[in-house]
């Protein structure tokens, strides 16, 4: 009897498609997440993962309280008949139960829905972004995509707002796999490339990592709207359109996701930390938000000051009033206070400028459509659920900055180091009031762990602690190795 040789290739059958049906299909699922209800869109959902038999898994995300992303694959036969009972271990993740009460349960946002380009995440599958919830179902209180989603929902039933924002995500494009993780022994990170603001050389190893990441966003629904190399030597930016906050929130766990996997596929190492080299521009994540009321963007007034209307100036002020107590939201990790550094054209004046880049908040040039704030303090690194969630409260609930007439504003700067910022932040009441109690106090005590293996003064050198116990960065290895 003759032998039948079949290849691996002809024995997996596993969904792979052009980037540009690829595109369609995501932003379909997109509007259709606008318009359909969440009952509507998991029935379409759930009878399209039936039928389509060339998917294998179902990957799950969600974000720890300190803002890194965790998935899960879901076989999806088990996937489907388990959507009731969908549990994970929360004491295995910084931020959530104790271990006396793990259980916790992921409630899917069937809104989330996007398909991975299958040449940068491997074929056959799809992913949704869920919420933590507790075991009787409640929303998990240290979980800030899902306080940011119930937020803005009440906040558009009750007054019919919709907040906007479009993050400018920066990065750095370094030598070799886990270069972070391998920092001690390399001695460092080594940049892959010598261009600096728009003229990289369009084969260089940087501008075939941007074309790729680029490729991969765009099939995954973002909506490009430019990309290019950054100021500092192997440094990038990839721009993408305005969106709802909790679907911007997702964009930037998948737009980090997305360039960490593609510069890995490359033999090399997508960072965001904020400041990796000395001597050069750190990366920030500049914040341009908006206010919506009924599809109007109610931050625009023609004969407003710089075309803002007052509602956009209160919701300064009240930022501004509570930029010391929030910057440890905004910048959470040790690194990040090397970015707010004066000579690199670093955001850490407590102002608002439309011109000076010194200023924590800047006002872009607008119109009736584009009118914004740019909130220009925020690191990449940082949680962006929990930074959307904190400046809608901010600008909406906070006290403004009230000016004495007839003196001259003093100029006042965030904090440069992690332990003063944590400081501001443990005595503010106003966070309590945000965050709750026991959010809070969990979020200080991380960021407190790594300010102890950190000195208070910065000094000329990245110390190998601030890479190597970073959030992002850190496994259990290497935090039981200090």
């Amino acid at each position: 009897m003759d032998k039948i040789c079949v290849s691996k290739d002809m024995l997996r059958n596993f969904l792979e498609l052009p980037y540009d049906v690829l595109e369609e299909m995501n932003l379909k699922a997109i509007d259709d997440g606008k318009k359909l209800s969440a009952l509507e869109l998991q029935k379409k959902h759930t009878e399209y993962l039936r039928n389509e038999r060339r998917i294998k898994a179902v990957t799950i995300c969600f974000t720890d309280i300190e803002g890194r992303l965790h998935m899960l694959d879901y076989d999806k036969k088990f996937f489907l008949e388990s959507l009731e009972n969908l549990t994970f271990d929360g004491s295995s993740i910084k931020g959530f139960t104790p271990q006396h009460e793990s259980d916790l349960r992921l409630g899917i946002d069937w809104t989330s829905l996007r398909h991975f380009p299958s040449d940068v995440f491997g074929p056959g599958k799809v992913i949704f972004f869920a919420s933590v919830q507790n075991p009787d179902r409640t929303p998990y209180h240290s979980d800030f995509r899902g306080m940011l989603r119930s937020y803005t929902e009440e906040l558009h039933k009750k007054e019919g707002l919709t907040a906007n924002a479009s993050p400018e995500i920066e990065g750095f494009l370094v030598d070799g796999v886990n270069g972070e993780q391998n920092y001690s022994k390399n001695g460092g990170l080594t940049l892959i490339s010598s261009g600096g603001y728009f003229h990289s050389l369009p084969m260089d190893p940087l501008r075939i990592f941007i074309d790729r990441s680029a490729e991969a966003q765009r099939a995954m629904g973002f909506r490009n709207e430019k990309d290019h190399p950054e100021v500092a030597p192997s440094q990038f930016e990839m721009n993408f359109s305005y969106s709802e906050v909790v679907r911007a929130g997702d964009n930037v766990q998948l737009y980090k996701l997305i360039c960490r996997q593609v510069a890995r596929n490359m033999g090399l190492t997508a960072t965001f930390l904020p400041k990796p080299f000395v001597g050069i521009n750190g990366s920030g994540c500049h914040l341009n938000f908006s206010l919506a009321r009924n599809g109007k963007n109610i931050f625009y007034d023609k004969k407003g000051k710089d075309g803002l209307s007052k509602t956009a100036h209160d919701f300064i002020l009240r930022l501004l009033n509570h930029a010391p107590e929030i910057c440890l939201v905004l910048n959470s990790s040790v690194n990040s206070y090397r970015r707010l550094d004066p000579h690199f054209e670093a955001p850490n004046q407590i102002k608002v400028s439309p011109v000076d880049r010194g200023s924590m908040i800047r006002i872009p040039v607008g119109d009736e459509r584009t009118a914004r704030i740019e909130l220009r303090s925020v690191a990449p690194d940082a949680n962006p659920y929990l930074v959307l969630f904190t400046m809608l409260k901010t600008g909406l609930e906070g006290r403004k900055l009230e000016k004495e007439d007839g003196k001259r504003d003093r100029l006042r700067f965030l904090p440069d180091n992690l332990h003063d910022a944590i400081a501001l932040f443990k005595a503010s009441k106003f966070m309590t009031s945000i965050l709750g109690e026991d959010s809070k106090e969990k979020f200080i005590s991380y960021k407190q762990a790594v300010a102890d293996r950190s000195p208070k003064a910065l000094g000329n050198i990245i110390k190998n602690g601030e890479v190597l116990f970073h959030h992002e960065v850190s496994n259990q290895l290497l935090w039981n190795n200090f």
